[in-house]
């Protein structure tokens, strides 16, 4: 799986940190980054992007088809 995030969409509020902290984490800007999406499973990383207040994280299979949004 692939993961994008808009950072103009990113508002900080780190509810992705708290749901997949080896994924996500808080930049200097208090924004998110990308770590390592492979380090948990697929259904976490879906929960992790659905816990976002305001959908700045975006998750594409391996054929590129986007699964969330």
């Amino acid at each position: 799986m692939r993961v994008e995030i808009d950072r103009e969409k990113c508002i900080g509020a780190a509810d992705c940190v708290e749901e997949a902290p080896t994924v996500f984490k808080l930049d200097s800007f208090g924004k998110a980054i990308i770590l390592d999406p492979n380090s948990v499973d697929d259904n976490r990383l879906l929960a992790a992007a659905r816990s976002c207040p305001v959908d700045a994280i975006s998750i594409f299979d391996d054929n590129g088809a986007r699964l969330f949004p």
